[in-house]
């Protein structure tokens, strides 16, 4: 498979030197648009145009680390591991801003990043999405570069997830390509998280969905339902199975159960 990395970065720092105001939106609105009428020819909709000083910051610190050179060798490594696949993905990175904007609600940003890229693949982006209240490191660029490239192929291959069930097996699956350390759970503790999980495997509807996968907390911050769970919860039992096996046979199969 053929990854390009394409530099983002600088273009949204330059954003970031036209004062806050409708101006840098307009601006925000043609450098996606790239002179067509294609709103989203740049990958940057999680992009806050409007956001304040922090963001400019983050995106100073990314340049400072070299995140796209990181970014760029991790593609290299991705390419080398999903030497059988076909097609081509241009690479991006942006940072959503999760601290001090209205713009972005983290769960809500993140959970379409990871489920709803159809629009993106036709457009042959994978974009790595990095949060401007975290404290940017190359480990979480590299991290999420592979997770970036390898759920593009896992969706072009089975198609965007609907069910709870499925995108438990789609991150489990990424997050162990990514090289994501294993939950730092005991065996009661995802035991527990299972219980809770399993009965809702063919969940569709989000309020599950969210609780499920980003816990009570997450769940509460946007109006849903609690079920009892920790932060992650979700995840941390998706990552869990992936290393143990489980649903790989479904998988290889092309079944989605």
């Amino acid at each position: 498979m053929h990854l390009e990395l394409v530099p983002l970065l600088r273009v949204e720092r330059e954003l970031y030197h036209t004062p806050r105001g409708f101006a840098r939106f307009r601006k925000y609105l043609a450098t996606m648009q790239g002179g067509t009428n294609d709103v989203e020819l740049l990958p940057l909709v999680a992009l806050n145009p409007m956001g304040k000083e922090h963001v400019a910051a983050v995106l100073d610190a990314l340049l400072a680390l070299d995140a796209e050179a990181v970014a760029a060798e991790a593609a290299a490594d991705a390419g080398r591991r999903l030497a059988g696949e076909a097609g081509s993905l241009k690479v991006g990175l942006v940072v959503a801003d999760d601290a001090q904007g209205g713009w972005t609600q983290r769960e809500l940003t993140d959970a379409k990043h990871r489920f709803e890229i159809d629009a993106a693949l036709k457009r042959g982006w994978a974009t790595v999405l990095l949060w401007s209240s975290e404290t940017p490191s190359r480990e979480t660029v590299r991290r999420e570069t592979l997770a970036a490239i390898f759920r593009a192929c896992y969706v072009r291959r089975h198609g965007e997830p609907r069910t709870l069930g499925q995108m438990l097996r789609q991150e489990g699956q990424v997050a162990a390509f990514a090289e994501t350390p294993p939950p730092d759970r005991s065996v009661q503790e995802l035991a527990a998280i299972r219980a809770v999980i399993d009965p809702r495997r063919e969940e569709t509807a989000y309020p599950v969905i969210i609780a499920c996968l980003y816990g009570d907390a997450a769940a509460q911050a946007v109006g849903y339902p609690r079920l009892g769970l920790p932060e992650g919860a979700g995840f941390m039992l998706a990552l869990h199975e992936a290393l143990q096996g489980i649903g790989t046979r479904d998988e290889e199969s092309g079944t989605r159960k």
